[in-house]
């Protein structure tokens, strides 16, 4: 059944009150003469008007705040108010538009002693809902040439000889009005789906899509959403969430940022909190220099409106060149367009605030890098406080592999949505306690809390590296090695690193992000190479791994903490040679399934490794490490198994190489020698 079919069978009243009692005892009333719903709160009202054409609507005075309700019930509904203050509600009604029609009930006194009066006021307000119903229909029937102007008058007239002389007058007021903004009550449907979607935006993912509907609404050829932020170099700027409808990476930004004070549409309307409707832009107006050399098309039109938080401008909506049949037209925005331009705008604040933007990045949704130290310092602090002793931690540093290969292939866009999804995936991946940030382009950072040993950090890293490599993500398959993979650099780090607490700053911690980034340097293979263009899959770099950060005085200390261990250890477990924090492929053969792994590190001696599988100890797989572009095949003899930590999941294992020829041997001591060159701080 349809919207208006359903409506045409008799009246609909919406009550919107919170007190369960009072919404009931209105229901029963209403009930008497037509439908009644009743909603608790403004999102169940929103979902019963998408679905019903009601003629009144019992709005409770608590929520009939003009600023609160604008927007939300078409012209057709009747509104009536109800309070215990004849004082609050008479406020409230000032507040709405004069053309709107609004009856006043006092709840607290004489509706519960004469319910007669309530039906009797209900009615009236449904007939009028009822006769704004048959005038829109009657000048619909105008539009479409079904009835002639003679018999349109002569409808009116029989409409105005039933009610009283003041509702033919509010009723030829509303024609006015409707005469002025007929293209607005043409686009009312979609300018409401739109002020549903932004009082519902959960993401900013979602926010940033109604801004393209925006677009479609207001014929123009292109918008742009800025919000206010601030930095030491730039002190205040604007900064677009999008810019010609297109949501920016991070390498694209600095290009697009608008400083305040400078000669700029954009730059004026936040500092002046005005708006611009401007066009036959000479192309010689300074304003508009910026617009000419970016814009995808010449600048014809402007209309730029500011976004308003608590008498702030916190940002600036614009659109360009309005369109008409897909034309550009001369004449640029209307009056109209103007209105609801600032009308939406003042919502899309709402939104803005609701999302915290000025934490969270735009396109992916995940922190953004100055408020996601402000956490870490905030949580430090908290730990150290609290003197735990358990308190240990990773910074990760995560990179997309071959990333550039993927935007020069399927361009920026698919690579924007790559991001967001890859977001998803990311944060899925890690613990409550744990906090991710987009660090900037295709760089993400994680800080791990409750990580005991560089072991444990090498194993939760991998389960992430492992999520992104299971994914599948669209275009994957023409990636290097057919998917899409990350890289990771870990610095592993315990509460001892800030004594005293006031040590706790933004600066350490960008120390503490070079050392990944360090190692995420190795992981990657420390030179960047290009991609090669070749099919040949065996001389494209492995990446898709996982190496941990090493300083020179940690090595000192950790080599003297091993010799100390050793005496407890049993003789084949014992350390000969150097290990080096760094994941690579290895296949094991166990019974007659092959399984491939990572390693957690490596040295000339053997390996450990993390495996979903327990293996059993003193007994001997046939091997085969995979060292980049090399390959070679021995024996491992498990020196140990047990289980991991309880968070991980899965089981540890070293493995002792042996019946290794001369020729492999030498390639893995040349590939640990290679790993210690690139980089001094590595083991």
């Amino acid at each position: 059944m349809g919207k208006n079919e359903n409506n045409s069978r008799g009246k609909a009243f919406l009550i919107l009150n919170k007190k369960s009692e009072e919404a009931s005892f209105f229901k029963e009333l209403c009930d008497k003469i037509g439908s009644s719903y009743i909603a608790p709160n403004l999102e169940q009202a929103i979902s019963l008007i998408s679905e019903k054409n009601f003629n009144v609507a019992i709005i409770d005075a608590a929520m009939a705040g003009y600023s609160y309700m604008r927007g939300i019930f078409p012209r057709i509904t009747s509104l009536i108010f109800t309070g215990s203050s004849q004082a609050e509600l008479k406020h409230i009604a000032k507040e709405w538009p004069p053309d709107r029609y609004i009856d006043l009930i006092l709840s607290s006194s004489f509706l519960w002693e004469d319910s007669d009066v309530f039906i009797r006021e209900l009615e009236t307000a449904a007939k009028h809902s009822q006769l704004i119903q048959d005038q829109e229909r009657l000048l619909e029937a105008k539009m479409k040439n079904q009835v002639n102007l003679s018999e349109a008058y002569h409808q009116i007239n029989e409409i105005k000889s039933v009610v009283k002389k003041s509702v033919v007058k509010e009723l030829e007021k509303r024609l006015a009005i409707e005469a002025k903004y007929k293209w607005f009550k043409k686009e009312k449907q979609r300018i409401e789906q739109i002020l549903k979607k932004l009082y519902m935006a959960n993401d900013v993912t979602q926010l940033l899509d109604i801004v393209f509907g925006i677009k479609d609404l207001i014929q123009a050829r292109g918008i742009t959403i800025y919000i206010i932020d601030k930095s030491e170099a730039l002190d205040r700027f604007l900064k677009p969430l999008v810019w010609d409808d297109s949501i920016l990476s991070n390498t694209d930004l600095t290009k697009y940022v608008v400083k305040l004070g400078s000669q700029d549409f954009a730059s004026v309307v936040a500092g002046e909190g005005r708006e611009i409707n401007a066009s036959n832009l000479p192309p010689e107006d300074p304003s508009a220099t910026r617009y000419q050399e970016l814009l995808k098309s010449t600048l014809n039109s402007i209309l730029c409106v500011p976004i308003i938080s608590e008498s702030k401008v916190i940002g600036v909506l614009e659109v360009y060149n309005k369109t008409k049949n897909g034309l550009i037209k001369k004449e640029g925005f209307s009056q109209e367009d103007q209105q609801i331009m600032r009308e939406l705008s003042e919502h899309i604040s709402i939104a803005i605030t609701k999302l915290n933007l000025i934490q969270y990045d735009a396109l992916t949704g995940l922190l953004r890098p100055d408020p996601f130290f402000e956490k870490i310092i905030q949580k430090l602090k908290l730990e150290t406080k609290r003197h735990r002793e358990e308190a240990a931690y990773s910074l990760v540093m995560g990179d997309v592999d071959w990333f550039k290969n993927f935007n020069d292939r399927n361009g920026h866009e698919a690579g924007n949505k790559l991001l967001r999804e890859l977001a998803s995936t990311l944060k899925s991946s890690i613990r409550e306690g744990d906090l991710l940030c987009r660090y900037g382009g295709e760089e993400f950072l994680f800080f791990l809390t409750g990580i005991k040993t560089k072991e444990e950090a090498m194993i939760f890293t991998d389960r992430i590296r492992k999520n992104v490599e299971d994914h599948y993500f669209e275009k994957q398959e023409f990636q290097p090695r057919n998917n899409l993979t990350m890289s990771f650099g870990i610095t592993y780090f315990s509460k001892e690193k800030f004594i005293p607490p006031q040590n706790i700053s933004r600066q350490e911690l960008i120390k503490l992000v070079s050392e990944a980034d360090m190692a995420l340097a190795i992981a990657k293979g420390k030179k960047k190479m290009a991609f090669p263009h070749t099919n040949d899959q065996d001389i494209i770099p492995e990446k898709n791994r996982i190496h941990c950060y090493q300083s020179k005085d940690k090595e000192a200390a950790e080599e003297r903490a091993a010799v100390a261990r050793d005496s407890a250890l049993p003789i084949d477990e014992k350390r000969k040679y150097p290990r080096v924090y760094t994941s690579i492929s290895l296949i094991y053969k166990n019974n007659t399934l092959n399984r491939v792994v990572k390693t957690i590190n490596l040295s000339l001696g053997g390996t450990k490794i993390s495996t979903d599988t327990a293996l059993k100890r003193h007994k001997t797989l046939d091997l085969t490490v995979i060292l980049d572009k090399y390959a070679f095949e021995c024996k491992g003899y498990v020196i140990y198994a047990k289980e991991g930590n309880g968070n991980y999941q899965n089981y540890i294992a070293g493995l002792k190489f042996w019946d290794i020829s001369p020729s492999d041997r030498q390639k893995l001591e040349n590939y640990i020698a290679t790993v210690a060159k690139s980089n001094p701080f590595f083991l």
